[in-house]
């Protein structure tokens, strides 16, 4: 576990303007490669490392990074667990699993626990750049095979329970992007209801994350 930055430097701090990393991977082959290429972009920096999910939480703890690339196969603590530990002690600290694996069980997983992007190692380096800066925008950036893989699943779905009206215009902001704290505000109801009705739709549709619940509204021409 390594780190170049001091943790008091937040996201107002001098460095607001750039996008603050953190790199988790077991590998410091890995670490070191996108440390390198990072260091080249004028809009991102690395405030640190970790090597295994354990201690990727407490770095999270202690340097608020933006965002946290994160490997999902290590020891002590695997990426998805890490991720689900992140996401409920930083709600505003985005995740992109970066991982070599493209199974089904292990993209929903890691989307469900919090991931706002998937991409697999063999990504070009301009890819994993774009998925941080989506990812600190708050959008969703997945490598093409995990899309299409997603898109294949929505587009063969069995039969569903009929959605409310309600929960199709939740299922449309949803799909847009909104929160569910953005939806409460759009529709004029609370942000427990908006929860509900997106966890309604999820079962309903046999879905496992908001991504997918985005994904099955564009196949299915809802937005």
């Amino acid at each position: 576990m390594a780190t170049n930055d001091d943790p008091g430097r937040g996201r107002d701090g001098a460095a607001g303007s750039r996008i603050r990393v953190l790199l988790v991977d077991d590998h410091t082959v890995v670490r070191r490669g996108l440390r390198g290429f990072f260091d080249l972009l004028d809009d991102i920096e690395v405030v640190g490392e970790a090597e295994d999910g354990r201690n990727s939480v407490a770095m999270v703890d202690a340097l608020l990074p933006d965002v946290v690339l994160m490997d999902i196969v290590m020891p002590a603590m695997d990426g998805i667990a890490a991720i689900a530990e992140i996401k409920s002690r930083h709600p505003d600290v985005e995740v992109v699993a970066l991982t070599s694996f493209i199974e089904e069980e292990r993209v929903t997983a890691a989307l469900e626990a919090g991931a706002t992007g998937y991409l697999l190692k063999d990504a070009e380096a301009d890819d994993v750049a774009a998925a941080v800066r989506r990812a600190h925008a708050g959008e969703v950036h997945l490598d093409p095979q995990v899309a299409r893989m997603l898109a294949e699943r929505v587009r063969n779905p069995p039969d569903h329970e009929p959605l409310t009206e309600r929960e199709r215009e939740v299922l449309r902001l949803v799909a847009r992007g909104h929160s569910n704290k953005e939806i409460a505000a759009l529709l004029d109801i609370t942000e427990r209801t908006a929860r509900t009705h997106v966890s309604n739709i999820l079962g309903k549709l046999d879905l496992a994350s908001r991504t997918q619940a985005a994904l099955w509204a564009i196949e299915h021409r809802a937005v």
